[in-house]
């Protein structure tokens, strides 16, 4: 049995836990593979700054950090950011998938442009930096925003009523005034719109969560993984003193509540 370990950037209990394993549903896996759900020990609240985003990368650094050495075949970052892919690249030899730059690349196997829904505006910047490093940023045609304030845990539960009539005018303006092929749900905190919103629109809906489920069963079905001269191992890696960290940031967070 195949093992993928899938890493939630933000600290919460077992129950906000089970509305991100709830986007299992959404993609047929097949036999012989089975994900586990792990909440980061430390992070920001939101991810609304560059100040929210170097925690970011280290809560999911922290949290993912020994997968390879608990068995784990593959990781999946239950983030649209990408947060600690890179990072946990250099430190495993296992596949590690971020949804972000997964995305947008399959967006482009489906159509020439693509449109990135999301909830804030404060999240465009973790668009335009995965744009960025792609060289898409010419192949996205609008980002548009509904202007309202995600909740990382509950989700669209309780604000269904406000949140997808939001989202069916923006995917129609993506779609009728900027020219969108494809449209790409921009978080994974959005996943329980997507089978809602496919129906209602003529383009392929690209949900990023269940997706990046599926490309790490194939990456392991195929045996690929990233390129270690892309993702260089460090020379003297600080396993403990991340460790370390982590705790003190974790006994902090405790603390404080």
């Amino acid at each position: 049995m195949k093992k993928v370990l899938v890493i939630v950037p933000f600290p919460m209990g077992d129950d906000d836990l089970a509305r991100r394993q709830a986007q299992l549903g959404a993609v047929d896996l097949g036999p012989g593979i089975a994900f586990h759900y792990r909440a980061v020990r430390v992070g920001p609240r939101n991810y609304s700054s560059q100040h929210d985003m170097a925690l970011a990368d280290f809560s999911i650094l922290d949290a993912g950090l020994d997968a390879q050495a608990e068995g784990y075949d593959a990781v999946c970052i239950d983030t649209m950011s990408d947060s600690g892919m890179a990072m946990l690249r250099s430190m495993l030899t296992i596949p590690v998938i971020g949804p972000g730059r997964h995305a947008m690349l399959v967006a482009q196997m489906l159509g020439d442009s693509f449109s990135i829904l999301m909830m804030w505006d404060r999240w465009r910047m973790l668009y335009t930096r995965t744009l960025a490093e792609l060289g898409m940023a010419h192949k996205c045609a609008s980002l548009r925003s509904l202007g309202v304030t995600p909740d990382n845990k509950a989700l669209l539960s309780g604000k269904e009523d406000e949140v997808l009539p939001l989202l069916l005018a923006a995917a129609r303006r993506c779609i009728d005034e900027d020219g969108a092929q494809v449209l790409i749900l921009g978080s994974t905190t959005m996943h329980e719109a997507h089978a809602w919103l496919a129906e209602r629109v003529d383009v392929p809906v690209i949900n990023p969560g269940p997706l990046s489920y599926k490309l790490a069963s194939v990456a392991l079905d195929l045996g690929l993984g990233h390129s270690r001269t892309t993702w260089p191992a460090p020379l003297a890696p600080k396993h403990a003193m991340i460790r370390a960290i982590g705790y003190a940031g974790a006994a902090c967070l405790e603390s404080a509540q």
